[in-house]
Formats: C-alpha cells, structure tokens, sequence
C-alpha cells in the first residue's frame, strides 16, 4: 500500500513538472489551458487520496481512529420554493393636476395657499384681478334692466292691443306690428340675458378653483404676479396622496415572465414597511434606450406612503410546492458536477457522506434541489470544507 502511495506522489510529480514545468507560454489561451489541465490534475490528486485514505482505513487494523470533523447540520424538510425578479421602483401619484387659469390668465391679486397644503374638490386657490369683469358685469346687469322694461312695455302694449281687437277695435295691421314689437323686445331680452351670462362667467374665471383633492405640491406663484396657462413650468400643482402607484422597469429578457396579475412584493425601506400587491398593468414596448418595459402596481390607502418613495419590488415568477432547498454556500463541484455532503449514520457511526445532486432555480441564499436528495437528509452546513467520503463526524452547534 506504501509503493502504491509513493508512486501515485511521484506521478502526480511528474505530471505537475509536465504541465507547468519549462519555459513559461507567452499567450492567455495557453495559460488558461495550462491552469485548467493542473486543476484536472490536482482534482485527481485529491480524489486518489480520498479513496487511498479509505482503503487504508479498511484494510489497516492497527490504525488509530480516524480524526473527527465537527459539523453542523440542517435537516431537510419539504416546502415551498419561490423565485423572484428584484427591481427598484418609486411611488408615483394616479392623480396628479397642473392648474391653469381658464381665460387666458391675469395679475394674482389674493392668493390662498401655499405650498405642502392639503387642498380639496373645489377650494378657491386664488383669485385674479377682476376690474375689467366686474365692469362688464354691471354694464350687462344694466342692459339686461333696459331690455327687461322695454319687453314688458312692449308685451303690455300687446295686451292691451289684443283686447281691443277682439272687441273689434282696431285693425290687423296694428295688432302685427305691435306684435312683431314685442316679439323684438323679447328677443333683445334675450341677447342681453346671454351677455349677461358671459360676463358671469368672464367674472368666475377670475376664480382659480383646485379640480382634485390632493396636495399643494407646487406653488411658484406670488400676489402681483401673473398667472398663466404659457408659464415654462406648472405654477400650480395638485397631487392626490391617497391614490398611489408604484412604477418600475423590468429588463425586457422578462418579457415573457411578467404579465398582469402577477403577485408582487413591495419593500418600503425607509419605513420599514412591506405589502403584497398584484401588477395592474404590463407594458408591451422595449424602451430602446434602457431596454426594459413599463409595470405599474396599484398601491392601497396609507398615510406612510408618499409620492417618489424608494420600493424594492420583487416579482414572483416561479414557485414550486413541496420543494427541497440548501444554502447555495454548501455546493461543491468536481469533475461529475454538483454535490452536497450529508450526515449519515454507517454501521452506529455518524460519517460524511458524498451527494451528488441535480440544482433548479437559486434566489438569495438558497438553490432548490431537482434530484439527489430526500427530505429528512441531514445536510451539513457548517464545517464541510476538506470532508472526504467517510470521514467521522461530531455535531456542533
């Protein structure tokens, strides 16, 4: 057994000088073939080893006992595995409203905001300079008066007229013409009632009222100043905290995994808060420059919650019930694949235990586990690195 031992270190000698021995090679992919050729190597190196020690083991029955590994374990147990998409998104506002004047504007003569104000449906926000208006109002009012006499004479003459001629008094012709009078009076009534009217309402859009309920978030308008619809930016603007979104880009190789409906996991991180939600709705075009598509999520009522917070959002795009899963810091790989090492008892012993395993989906610090492992295994999750096949173990902590 020592000459078997001896000559496999005198080969792996050899081969090592072989591989790496001479003159350095000048270019990477020759490196890289070197590298990869004395991994090879010590790889067999070890498992040779591995199975010398065990042999020795076996067949050396004046050996003493074979060192201890101290370990820890997690016993296996069937659950649900889920995988998620993790993105960054923001809360947004669904009702945002950018007030403008509705006439063309004017001079801000009072103004009764101001900036971070909660505002509601039909609040007067400020009022513009309305001599002009009132003018108009009055010079109408005045007008409407005139018409009104003038129309009442009119259908009083008519009346009168009428009786008369029902009486057989009078002619036709009179009882036309005094209609026909009437009739324009009426008429002349009516267009002053019109302009009227639009002088009231000329008066009214001196009144900046709020369209939503919501919050002041922006108010770069002062008394004096004038307010208008032609501002480079929105002198008013009215968002609605209670109605909230969270927005996100997801890159587009998800295009096929994310669609509407799909269940979501939204961290608020400055408030340490999380709820679940569900995506209302999933764009279907690649912006070109981020190559990602559009979500949005409907947020329900919170007072926590404010428009442009940070969200962590994770999308749930596959689950598995009854799913076996290790911590992906226990995977080792050699020559044939994956593999784990497990508590098992041998003969009232408890030893390590190689287990070559099949891995599916990983997220966080888990992989699942296709094949190779049952629930109940003991997996050793702390103290596995250098175990051998066989090696006696002690459970830790």
């Amino acid at each position: 057994m020592k000459k078997k031992g001896t000559a496999l270190v005198i080969s792996a000698g050899l081969l090592l000088a072989a591989c790496g021995g001479g003159q350095p090679k000048d270019t990477l992919a020759q490196k890289k073939e070197t590298l990869d050729s004395l991994k090879k190597v010590q790889q067999k190196i070890n498992d040779d080893i591995a199975r010398l020690q065990d042999d020795i083991a076996k067949l050396d029955t004046t050996a003493t006992t074979q060192k201890s590994a101290l370990v820890s374990v997690d016993t296996l147990i069937a659950g649900n595995f889920t995988h998620y998409i993790d993105l960054q998104g923001k809360v947004e506002a669904v009702n945002i409203s950018y007030v403008t004047p509705r006439n063309g504007g004017g001079q801000v003569k009072a103004l009764y905001i101001t900036k971070g104000q909660e505002v509601h449906k039909g609040q007067l926000l400020l009022k513009l300079d309305d001599v002009l208006q009132q003018q108009s109002l009055k010079a109408a009012q005045q007008q409407v008066a005139s018409a009104q006499a003038l129309a009442d004479n009119y259908a009083d003459v008519y009346r009168r007229r009428k009786n008369l001629f029902d009486q057989g008094i009078g002619t036709e012709v009179q009882l036309n013409a005094d209609k026909t009078a009437m009739d324009n009076s009426q008429s002349q009534l009516k267009q002053a009632q019109a302009q009227l009217k639009s002088a009231q309402e000329q008066l009214d859009f001196t009144n900046v009222y709020s369209d939503v309920n919501g919050v002041a978030e922006d108010v770069n308008v002062r008394v004096g100043e004038i307010f208008t619809a032609s501002a480079p930016t929105p002198q008013i603007k009215i968002v609605n905290t209670t109605d909230l979104k969270v927005t996100a880009q997801v890159p587009e190789n998800y295009l096929t995994k994310v669609n509407v409906g799909d269940n979501v996991v939204i961290n608020f991180p400055d408030i340490n808060k999380t709820i679940t939600a569900k995506i209302s709705i999933a764009g279907k075009v690649i912006d070109p420059n981020s190559r990602s598509f559009y979500i949005e999520v409907h947020l329900p009522a919170d007072k926590d919650l404010r428009p442009n917070q940070i969200a962590n959002v994770k999308i749930q795009d596959y689950t598995a019930a009854n799913a076996l899963s290790v911590p992906v810091n226990t995977l080792q790989t050699d020559d044939k694949g994956k593999f784990v090492y497990a508590a098992v008892n041998t003969n009232g012993k408890l030893v390590a235990k190689k287990k070559p395993i099949t891995i599916g989906q990983a997220y966080g610090d888990k992989v699942q586990v296709l094949s190779g492992l049952e629930a109940g295994d003991n997996i050793i999750t702390e103290g596995f690195q250098g175990l051998y096949d066989g090696q006696p173990l002690t459970i830790g902590r």
